[in-house]
């Protein structure tokens, strides 16, 4: 259970070379609008991505990658063709060159990274090489699951993760203080297990990330003159 925890910390560690930082998924152009201009908007901002993008999609979605990669190595759509159709279909979701940049990099770099770990399991690896261009959520869901995470707690650390990150683009963007950034993450973090809950239990017909004013921001973000962040 130790080592399980300590995997999931590495996991879920702004220390993780994969880029997130650079990346802020619309947030910079919504603080360009006026959308987001404080610490309350930022919260709404922040906190309804997390509940009606994130929890409805992503997150669902994220479980059912890891429930392919445990799949028995001798069944007989191993390795990782479930896992294939699910990496498709959220590629399929980025409704911009950004969005879609964004994971295909990250999911690039957190390839790399596995292989140069030097003690992930070969058979794994090999089975993430079969997607051409492997997404974020594909390849971390792939280490998660080798190393036994159980599932409400990667999906959480998947989310706080996420969290995190776009508190601190909105530190910078914004700008807001450090404490405006804790008082941010403690109200997220609070919402958190109903959000996790809720994506444990939804079924495959009642995923949504029907989120159009978050895809109008990342769109106009692709022109926005002045950018801190790469989406």
């Amino acid at each position: 259970m130790s080592l399980a925890l300590t995997r999931l910390l590495q996991l879920a560690s702004p220390a993780l070379p994969v880029g997130a930082y650079t990346y802020s998924q619309g947030l910079e152009w919504a603080v360009e609008a006026g959308t987001v201009r404080d610490e309350q908007t930022a919260l709404s901002w922040i906190g309804d991505q997390l509940e009606w993008n994130l929890g409805r999609y992503e997150a669902p979605l994220l479980l059912r990658l890891m429930e392919a990669w445990t799949v028995p190595q001798d069944a007989e759509r191993w390795p990782g063709d479930t896992a294939l159709e699910l990496d498709a279909e959220y590629l399929a979701t980025r409704e911009t060159a950004e969005l879609r940049a964004e994971t295909l990099q990250m999911g690039y770099s957190m390839k790399r990274l596995l292989h140069e770990l030097g003690d992930f399991p070969q058979s794994l690896l090999d089975a993430i090489g079969v997607s051409p261009a492997p997404t974020f959520p594909y390849v971390w869901s792939c280490a998660a699951a080798a190393w036994q995470i159980p599932r409400q707690d990667a999906l959480t650390a998947w989310l706080w993760s996420w969290a995190e990150n776009q508190t601190m683009a909105a530190l910078k963007a914004v700008p807001l203080g450090q404490a405006a950034g804790q008082r941010l993450l403690q109200e997220i973090g609070r919402r958190l297990p109903a959000v996790v809950d809720h994506a444990l239990a939804l079924a495959e017909t009642d995923y949504s990330n029907f989120a159009p004013a978050f895809a109008i921001a990342c769109c106009n973000h692709e022109t926005q003159y002045t950018r801190l962040f790469r989406s």
